[in-house]
């Protein structure tokens, strides 16, 4: 058996498919662990994670990584929001009477680096809405993986296709944005023998390090 954080992990790790480098923000245990599973595989990939204690590689913090999406070096990014939409919009600000910390460098980095992958575990109508209450970035996401799907982005129609489900439900009645489907719905594929043995052993080493919390909820790792 496999948990749902594991699975996401493991569909993270392939839509970084043949990145050079990867970036992670902070508070972002489930975009690095699919970031660490990957590079476990492909080695010449470089990790920078921002919530790193030590061996962060920028000197000066998110100045310095801005400086390297700006300049097109970053292949992957992950961005979240209180609310995503259904043209790719994120909200960062306030939603539903409530405050959050802001935007910080969303809107810059959504549009300069190359694949921005929008993540969100809760997939709920009240996070996935018509129309986010405040625009914090936009830009024409890679792909959108929530705790119970997975989305890529029509750049033409700027519209989300679903392209597959972790588990069976009503999905529509979940989101509340529309988005196309195929007629027939593939289920996720679960991970692998290999991809488990990985985050369970060298990948929830390294994450414990930076989110001992999540590691040990995950993993049982103190």
């Amino acid at each position: 058996m496999h948990s749902r954080e594991e699975l996401l992990a493991c569909v993270i790790a392939r839509l970084i498919g043949g990145a050079k480098h990867v970036a992670v923000g902070a508070a972002s245990p489930i975009p690095a662990a699919g970031a660490l599973l990957h590079q476990q595989k492909n080695p010449a990939l470089r990790v920078s994670m921002l919530h790193k204690r030590k061996g962060n590689p920028f000197t000066e913090g998110s100045r310095e990584l801005f400086d390297l999406a700006g300049q097109g070096r970053i292949d992957v990014f992950f961005l979240g929001g209180a609310q995503i939409d259904g043209a790719g919009n994120i909200n960062l600000v306030r939603a539903e009477g409530r405050r959050f910390p802001g935007s910080f460098g969303s809107a810059f980095m959504y549009q300069v680096v190359k694949h921005t992958i929008l993540f969100r575990e809760e997939h709920s109508p009240r996070v996935l809405v018509p129309k986010v209450e405040f625009v914090s970035a936009t830009g024409d996401p890679a792909a959108l993986v929530t705790g119970k799907a997975v989305f890529s982005w029509q750049k033409p129609k700027r519209r989300f296709r679903l392209e597959s489900l972790h588990e069976e439900g009503d999905i529509r009645a979940d989101t509340g944005f529309s988005f196309d489907a195929p007629p027939e719905i593939p289920v996720t594929p679960p991970p692998s023998g290999e991809e488990l043995a990985l985050l369970r052993g060298p990948v929830a080493k390294a994450i414990a390090a930076d989110y001992p919390d999540f590691a040990k909820r995950v993993w049982g790792i103190h």
